[in-house]
């Protein structure tokens, strides 16, 4: 059997896969977290095979939940569940550990495929993905943004100011300038608005 733990802050979100997984006969959902703190706690105190995780979540999230679970657990498998474009993310979720990417409108079909293949060792991400992954030798400018700065990226972009980044990603304020100020730099822009403007022409928020 095995064993999932889910973690996404919507509950409609943990339900629909409860019920996805409920209908098999090999899968059984051993945990479910709301945030990625209570992920951590969940995964340090019990043994799972593969962790769902969404990327945008309350507290710990996105690339830096990938790499803390690894650290605690490093042979559990990572399937990243995510309502952001692979072509942004899916590169970034595999470097830090996880082994697979699938976007949240995907058919339940194969979201199964994906975590049975994971469970057996495998990567699962799309073709298209894959393709992208393979041909990329032009970077864009936010592809050369450290994890770090990527997700200062795409907070900034989602509206929030330093302090409350700060408050996100318990950084000091004065940690998250800085990381703004390369952001700009690397972006060639000098506004928060240029910002907003780049990252929905490049599909990031």
């Amino acid at each position: 059997m095995i064993r999932i733990l889910i973690a996404d802050d919507h509950k409609i979100v943990r339900d629909g896969l409860k019920r996805i997984l409920a209908a098999t006969t090999d899968m059984e959902v051993a945990g479910e977290a709301a945030s990625g703190d209570e992920a951590l706690a969940l995964v340090r105190a019990n043994d799972y095979d593969i962790a769902m995780l969404d990327l945008s979540m309350p507290g710990l999230s996105g690339i830096d939940l990938v790499k803390r679970l690894k650290a605690e657990k490093p042979k559990l498998r990572i399937l990243v569940l995510s309502m952001h474009g692979e072509r942004q993310y899916a590169a970034r979720a595999l470097k830090a550990g996880a082994s697979g990417y699938l976007t949240k409108d995907s058919a339940s079909e194969q979201l199964l495929l994906a975590l049975r293949k994971i469970a057996a060792g495998g990567v699962h991400i799309s073709d298209a993905a894959a393709a992208s992954l393979i041909g990329a030798s032009a970077k864009l400018p936010h592809e050369t943004l450290s994890d770090r700065e990527f997700e200062v990226l795409r907070l900034l972009a989602s509206g929030l100011g330093p302090t409350e980044i700060g408050e996100q990603l318990h950084l000091s304020v004065k940690t998250v300038s800085t990381h703004k100020a390369r952001i700009f730099e690397k972006l060639g822009i000098n506004s928060t608005a240029a910002l907003v403007r780049y990252a929905i022409e490049h599909s990031l928020l």
